[in-house]
Parts: C-alpha cells; sequence; structure tokens
C-alpha cells in the first residue's frame, strides 16, 4: 500500500473529505503520497548503503575511497569483510592475532604465520590454489598492512604428489579426466 492509500485510510474515518480519485481532496493526497512514497524509497536507499552489513554499491564505493588502496572485488560480501578488517587497524594490530584479524583487508581470506626465522613472516591463502586473481593488488595491501620491519614470503598452495596419492589419483584417472598440468596442479 502506497502512502496516498494509507493516507486515505488515515481521513476516511472522518467523513469530512471527498477523497475519490479526481477529487480536489483526492488529488492533494495522490500528491502527498506520491512525494513520501519517493521519499521513503530514497531514504531505504540511504538506510542500507550507510550500514556496512548492508551497503551494496555506493556505501561500499565511498568506504573503499578511505583507503590509499582498495581491496581486490571478488564479491560484496568480500567487500564488506575487506573494508571492516581495514577499518580495523588500530595501534594494538601489531601482533599476530591482530594482523591475522585485519590481513582479510586485502580482500580474501589471508593467514599469517610465523616461519621461526627471526623477522620473517609467510602468508599463506588456504582458500585459493595457486597465485590468486589480482595479487599484485592484494600483495600491495598485505604490505601496506604488515610492520615494515618484518619481511614477507607469500606461500602458494599447489597440489603435491602426497596429495595425489591421498586423492587416489592415477594416470588412467587423469587421462580420463583430460588434465593439462595447469588444471592439475590446482585440482587441490
Amino acid at each position: 500500500m502506497g502512502y496516498a492509500q494509507h493516507l486515505r485510510k488515515l481521513l476516511r474515518p472522518l467523513g469530512i473529505y471527498d477523497l475519490s480519485q479526481g477529487s480536489l481532496s483526492g488529488s492533494e493526497l495522490d500528491a502527498l503520497g506520491s512525494g513520501m512514497d519517493s521519499l521513503s524509497q530514497r531514504l531505504d536507499y540511504v538506510e542500507r548503503e550507510s550500514a556496512l552489513a548492508t551497503a551494496e554499491g555506493e556505501g561500499l564505493r565511498r568506504r573503499e575511497a578511505l583507503f590509499a588502496r582498495t581491496p581486490v572485488q571478488y564479491s560484496i560480501p568480500l567487500r564488506r569483510e575487506a573494508i571492516a578488517a581495514l577499518l580495523r587497524i588500530g595501534g594494538d594490530s601489531f601482533t599476530l592475532a591482530g594482523i591475522n584479524e585485519t590481513i582479510s583487508g586485502c580482500g580474501i581470506k589471508a593467514v599469517v604465520q610465523e616461519t621461526g626465522r627471526f623477522g620473517w613472516v609467510k602468508i599463506v591463502f588456504p582458500d585459493v590454489a595457486g597465485i590468486p586473481e589480482g595479487f599484485d593488488q592484494i600483495r600491495d595491501i598485505i604490505l601496506d598492512i604488515i610492520p615494515c620491519h618484518l619481511a614477507v614470503e607469500f606461500d602458494f598452495h599447489y597440489l603435491t604428489w602426497r596429495e595425489c596419492e591421498d586423492a587416489g589419483y592415477t594416470w588412467r584417472i587423469l587421462r580420463e579426466e583430460e588434465f593439462i598440468w595447469r588444471t592439475f596442479e590446482l585440482a587441490v
């Protein structure tokens, strides 16, 4: 029900207005209702875009503009998660736990691990086989997040021979599936 109908419903019990279509009072209610419908739609849009959890377009673009680098844009939920992670960066974000909370600001799931070598950390992408799409952009954001005194190595996951054995791959299966090397090494 639009606002014009709602206004008619409110005024009808009074019985003193001609609320029919085309009457002066009815036309006035139609004009007011149309304006209120437009305002309601605009307010719904503003409400949706002003909250990070529901933003889909303008709200995400405006937040991303706050940062020197924008996260890789895979999907709306991942963009929201990346923005939230970047917004969490603060003075206490330089512990391993703090860095891991904010590292998803690169746009995909990334995990920082200690390597056992002094001053080195390793970055892994647990949900991605091989080098993630848009890696140059991802790398730049990660290097902005990681404290500058740490050296960073990136670890990309490819199918290993042990994983092939555990999955029961045979040469016959590989020929039947018509794997090429590039698709096979990413069949993690």
